[in-house]
C-alpha cells in the first residue's frame, strides 16, 4: 500500500481551526484518515494506544495528565478518550499558555461525559471527518464545484470518467484512505469487510464499556443496510431482527444503535426543517445512513457484480454514497445536509444548507431516464418553499451516475457524481 499522503479536503478546515484555536478534536469513524492527517499538522505525537506505553500513559493520565501534554506544539494526543483525564488537561493547559495551535486530538469514540468533564467550549474546536470522497480518492473530475454552485455559477460543464462497473468497485471498496489508491482490487476490497468484522466482534462493545453479541450487532447491521437510504424506524428494525431472536427488545436495539453512533458508524440523515407556503406537515424521521457506503455493502456481503445484477440494492447504495459526499463537500464550506418528505409525498433525497441561510436541493438518481421526474420533484419543492423566510434556492439540481455535467433549459443541473467536487 501507497503510505504518501493524500491531501484531504479537510485540511484546509484543520489549518483555519488551528490558527484559531489552542486545541482541535477530530472525531470520525477509525481508519478514516484521522490520525495520518493530524500527524502532518503536528511537531509531537502521543499515541495512547501504544502497546508498549499504553499502560504506562494511563496511569500518568489519572495521575498527572500534564506530564503528556509536554512536547513541541501542535502535539497530537491520539485515540485520546483512552484516558480521558486528558479533555480537562488540555482545556486548561490551553488557557493557561494563552496561544493558538497547541494540541490536536483525535478520536475513533464519544467517551462518556463525566460531572467533572469541561465543555472545551472556547478552548477545543471539533472537526468531523469522513471517509474519502470520491474527488479526494481521484474518482470523480471535479468540474462541477458545490461551492460555485451556490455562488451562482450556472456554466456547468463536464465528463464523468466513472463508468458503472468503476461505481459498483467504489461503493463496495469504500473511501477508506489506506486502500483508495491499492492497484490490488482484492486487498482494496477486504478493508470494507475487515471493519464490519471489526465493529461487530470489538469496537461496539468498547463504545459503551457493554459486552454485545456479534451476531446480533451483524444481524442488526445487515437490517440497516436493507434500509440503506430509507426512514426505518427502530420498530421497523426490530421486526426485522425478531426472525433471528425473539428475545431482543426495542431498548436493547436502541442501545445497539447508540452505540454505533458513537463509533461514527452510523451516521443518519435528518429531516430538514423548511418554511411552506401552505400548512403541509414536514416528515421528520430521519434516513439510515452509515458513515461509508462499504460498510453496507460488506454487511449485506455485496460484490461488484452482485450490484451490477441488481440494480435496487445499487441505487440505494448509490443514494448512500452521494450523501457521503455531499456531506463532504458541504461541510467544507460550511453547510449541512439534510433530506426533505411531506404528508403529500414529495421527497426531495438531499438539501444543503449553509451557514448563512443559503440552501439547495439535489435528487439522486442513477440513470438518465429518471432526470426528467426528478427535475419535476425539485421544480415542485421550489414553488412549494416560502422563499420570503428561505429564499429561492441557490440550486437545483439531480445527481447522477451518467456521463456528462449540463444545464437543463428549466435551470436544473445535472451532474454526475463523478465531476463533482466541494
Amino acid at each position: 500500500m501507497d503510505d504518501r499522503y493524500i491531501n484531504r479536503i479537510s485540511d484546509e478546515k484543520l489549518d483555519l481551526l488551528l490558527r484559531a484555536k489552542g486545541a482541535v478534536l477530530i472525531e470520525g469513524p477509525k481508519w478514516c484518515g484521522k490520525t495520518r492527517s493530524a500527524e502532518e499538522k503536528s511537531k509531537s505525537v502521543l499515541y495512547m494506544h501504544d502497546p508498549d506505553s499504553s499502560k504506562e500513559n494511563i496511569l500518568i493520565a489519572q495521575s498527572k495528565p500534564s506530564l503528556l501534554l509536554e512536547g513541541e506544539t501542535p502535539r497530537l494526543l491520539d485515540e485520546w478518550q483512552v484516558a480521558p483525564e486528558l479533555w480537562n488537561a488540555v482545556r486548561f493547559a490551553v488557557d493557561k499558555r494563552r496561544a493558538n495551535a497547541q494540541f490536536l486530538l483525535t478520536g475513533s469514540v464519544i467517551p462518556a461525559r463525566t460531572d467533572d468533564m469541561h465543555t472545551g467550549t472556547g478552548r477545543i474546536a471539533r472537526m468531523k471527518m469522513r471517509t474519502m470522497s470520491l474527488f479526494e480518492s481521484g474518482e470523480s473530475t471535479g468540474d462541477v464545484s458545490l461551492k460555485s454552485l451556490f455562488d451562482g455559477n450556472r456554466d456547468i460543464e463536464g465528463a464523468s470518467i466513472l463508468s458503472i462497473e468503476k461505481l459498483a468497485f467504489a461503493i463496495n471498496r469504500g473511501g477508506w484512505p489506506a486502500v483508495v489508491r491499492e492497484a490490488d482490487e482484492e486487498i482494496a476490497l477486504a478493508v470494507a469487510t475487515d471493519y464490519h468484522e471489526a465493529v461487530a466482534n470489538e469496537d461496539i462493545s468498547r463504545a459503551d464499556g457493554v459486552e454485545k453479541n456479534p451476531e446480533n450487532v451483524k444481524n442488526l447491521l445487515r437490517s440497516l443496510s436493507r434500509n440503506i437510504s430509507c426512514e426505518a424506524r427502530t420498530s421497523t428494525i426490530l421486526n426485522d431482527l425478531a426472525a433471528n431472536d425473539e428475545t431482543l427488545s426495542q431498548a436493547t436495539v436502541n442501545q445497539y444503535i447508540n452505540a454505533l453512533k458513537r463509533i461514527f458508524v452510523v451516521e443518519d440523515l435528518p429531516a430538514w426543517s423548511a418554511k411552506l407556503r401552505s400548512k403541509t406537515a414536514i416528515r421528520t424521521t430521519a434516513k439510515r445512513h452509515f458513515a461509508d457506503p462499504s460498510i453496507a455493502a460488506a454487511s449485506l456481503r455485496a460484490t461488484p457484480d452482485r450490484l451490477l445484477g441488481d440494480f435496487r440494492t445499487f441505487g440505494f447504495l448509490f443514494e448512500s454514497l452521494c450523501i457521503r459526499d455531499l456531506r463532504v463537500y458541504a461541510e467544507s464550506i460550511d453547510g449541512n445536509v439534510y433530506h426533505y418528505r411531506d404528508k403529500s409525498g414529495l421527497e426531495i433525497d438531499a438539501i444543503i444548507q449553509l451557514a448563512d441561510g443559503r440552501w439547495g436541493a439535489a435528487e439522486i438518481k442513477m440513470g438518465a431516464g429518471e432526470i426528467e421526474s426528478a427535475a419535476s420533484n425539485l421544480l415542485k419543492l421550489k414553488s412549494i418553499i416560502d422563499d420570503e423566510s428561505m429564499g429561492q434556492p441557490s440550486f437545483l439540481m439531480v445527481l447522477t451516475c451518467t456521463d456528462h455535467a449540463f444545464l437543463m433549459k428549466n435551470g436544473i443541473c445535472v451532474v454526475p457524481i463523478g465531476c463533482l467536487k466541494n
